[in-house]
């Protein structure tokens, strides 16, 4: 497979797929279409913008004229699907927005590689990105498998779980290659500071509350991000067709010990007294269907494909913190929206 399109590419864990196959696989051609909604960062790609393998085109998946053309132009022969809304909260707030690009995207572009692609499917492949979370909330015990029931909770994962059933109604019914992986939490670089991590590590550099949900025993697996582009990079290459993969930490934290961690290394790295970051944390109400825990068995992974984690929690926070205090300049520009016109700059010259 030669020409690859690449959906959501300038999203957190997008950039950093898409910088991974630009480096690593120079007889690839990256195409990269993102719509640049409010967590899309060009930014996070300066890298390997020039790169003689790699287009960038702003572009909305909804739009089937535009992924007809693009599919036409560049004669795609594979898809690596993972633009979507992704932000529990934002959600709960406008669901419809998570259920047209996550549902209606997700559809509009498996009809578009059908449609490309239906005269031969020989060497074309489909790749799903998802979400633990549609997989709904877990116990004291247990894991998430590949066969887990679906069970979402929240429109976020409720609009994931659809956009799975499509990619897997398309297999079955039309013949698409396809492949889907269901990942747990991410952390790492160019996260959008919304997020858990980065934003709380903004709000310690600031000295601003840490809100913490409920009583902060919420659980979550997590993954450096780099170890899950990793994985999409081998399931990629080597995923069985119309198989599922999950793909976890094995690293497992509620969400205040996680949070103390990072207050603990923020103390250290800003030169602080100890437990300075701590007095920070205020509780606040819980968020509505909070799910309990999310835990990925991701064995199935590591026993056919030989993927495994490469960073435990500790030393990718210590990481992951490093990269933000070293670069302000990057976060500033998130926070103060001027990382938007970046693409007016480059790309409308």
């Amino acid at each position: 497979m030669k020409n690859i399109l690449i959906t959501g590419g300038a999203g957190f864990i997008g950039c950093h797929v898409v910088k991974l196959f630009v480096q690593n696989y120079p007889d690839y051609q990256i195409i990269n279409i993102d719509n640049l909604t409010y967590a899309g960062n060009l930014e996070n790609l300066t890298a390997i913008e020039n790169a003689p393998n790699y287009t960038f085109i702003k572009a909305d998946i909804c739009d089937q004229q535009k992924l007809k053309e693009i599919f036409e132009t560049y004669q795609i022969q594979a898809v690596v699907h993972l633009a979507a809304e992704s932000h529990v909260d934002r959600s709960i707030t406008n669901p419809f927005e998570f259920a047209n690009t996550n549902i209606m995207g997700t559809l509009t572009l498996l009809n578009q590689a059908k449609i490309s692609w239906c005269s031969n499917f020989e060497d074309k492949l489909f790749y799903h990105i998802s979400t633990d979370e549609v997989y709904g909330s877990l116990g004291d015990e247990g894991f998430f498998l590949e066969d887990t029931p679906y069970d979402p909770k929240s429109p976020y994962s409720a609009a994931k779980a659809s956009s799975d059933h499509f990619v897997r109604a398309y297999h079955n019914t039309f013949g698409l290659p396809v492949v889907i992986t269901n990942c747990s939490n991410n952390y790492g670089p160019n996260q959008f500071p919304e997020k858990l991590i980065p934003l709380f590590i903004n709000n310690i550099k600031n000295s601003k509350a840490l809100p913490v949900y409920g009583k902060g025993l919420n659980i979550r697996d997590w993954l450096y991000v780099e170890d899950h582009a990793r994985a999409i990079d081998i399931v990629f290459h080597k995923g069985k067709i119309g198989d599922t993969y999950n793909i976890g930490g094995f690293n497992e934290w509620t969400n205040i010990d996680l949070i103390k961690v990072i207050c603990k290394v923020m103390d250290v790295k800003l030169r602080r007294a100890e437990g300075t970051s701590e007095k920070l944390i205020t509780y606040v109400t819980d968020r509505a269907g909070h799910d309990k825990r999310y835990a990925i068995d991701a064995t199935k992974l590591k026993d056919e494909l030989g993927w495994e984690p490469s960073l435990q929690f500790e030393e990718g926070i210590h990481k992951t913190i490093d990269w933000y205090l070293n670069n302000e300049e990057w976060m500033q520009r998130i926070v103060n929206g001027a990382y938007q016109e970046y693409y007016n700059t480059q790309y409308n010259r």
